[in-house]
């Protein structure tokens, strides 16, 4: 039994990555109707952006997290007003193609820049990968490292954040008007495109965010935003129009990959994902906490 609590532990911590990168994919989606499969590639963005400020340029953890978390909601911002505003209201499959292309193009971009190139980094961190004991027992005992406990604690703080700055701010419920009605919040004199930038501001932090806490469990270098694509199923899981639903099917995803790992086959944690994305679009559509809709055409 400890065994199997000690695994949701791991996976939880992993999850809650999955959940902060889920969650810019559907802030975005919410908002703008568009897929964003660059999600992946600012959370790489911003990973690299804390190993500049943190490793090259000497500054403290949390100054250099949350430069690169400012740096890229700044970046977020000019991205949709400078590549992706022109081509507002173009085909949906066209949007989907420009952030795949965006994707691409960022790969090869952090490749190019001196001082991160292709390589693998690591940034420092005031936390311990060693475990903390949490329960022993004659045969075995649970464990979790701060590292896994600060990714779970930073998750939550986010999560909170957010929920405040969209129930209580005058943006954040502006911003939740322009999600359920584009023309409605227009004729009340929402700034609409304005509102997207900003959405787009904060999920490419998030990103940042989620690219910072992954850093020092799996290294910084150009393809760690593929991540996005195990992301990706956890905003289906949990419904790609829910922000709650995120957060559920990141966690569930990464328990479902730690459990994977153990309890079957070698090769089956890596296709786990997939497997509960196919299986979610057959049994539930609409995901977990997702709503059927209909449109008359």
């Amino acid at each position: 039994m400890l065994q199997f609590v000690q695994l949701v532990l791991n996976g939880s911590s992993i999850g809650c990555i999955y959940a902060l990168v889920a969650l810019g994919f559907v802030l975005i989606y919410k908002a703008t109707e568009v897929v964003n499969f660059a999600q992946g590639e600012l959370m790489m963005f911003g990973a690299f952006f804390a190993y500049t400020l943190i490793t090259l340029f000497g500054f403290s953890y949390w100054i250099g997290a949350a430069g690169a978390i400012l740096g890229m909601m700044a970046f977020g911002y000019l991205l949709d007003r400078v590549v992706l505003r022109p081509v507002l209201g173009q085909p949906a499959f066209a949007m989907i193609m420009l952030t795949i292309g965006i994707g691409y193009v960022s790969r090869s971009v952090a490749g190019l820049v001196p001082g991160w190139g292709t390589a693998a980094y690591a940034i420092d961190t005031p936390f311990s990968a060693e475990g903390l004991p949490l329960l022993t027992t004659a045969e075995t005992s649970l464990v979790i490292s701060e590292q896994n406990l600060s990714i779970i604690g930073a998750t939550v703080l986010f999560c909170a954040v957010l929920f405040a700055f969209f129930r209580y701010t005058r943006i954040g419920v502006a911003m939740q008007a322009t999600s359920q009605n584009q023309l409605a919040a227009y004729y009340m004199g929402i700034p609409v495109k304005s509102v997207f930038s900003l959405i787009w501001a904060i999920s490419a932090g998030v990103a940042a965010a989620a690219g910072v806490l992954l850093a020092p469990i799996t290294l910084i270098d150009t393809n760690m935003g593929f991540i996005g694509l195990k992301a990706f199923p956890a905003a289906v899981l949990g419904g790609f129009g829910s922000i709650p639903g995120a957060i559920v099917g990141g966690l569930t995803i990464g328990i479902i990959e730690s459990l994977a790992g153990f309890y079957l086959p070698q090769g089956f944690k890596d296709i786990a994902a997939y497997i509960v994305l196919l299986a979610v679009l057959v049994l539930r559509p609409e995901g977990l906490f997702g709503q059927a809709t209909r449109k008359k055409v």
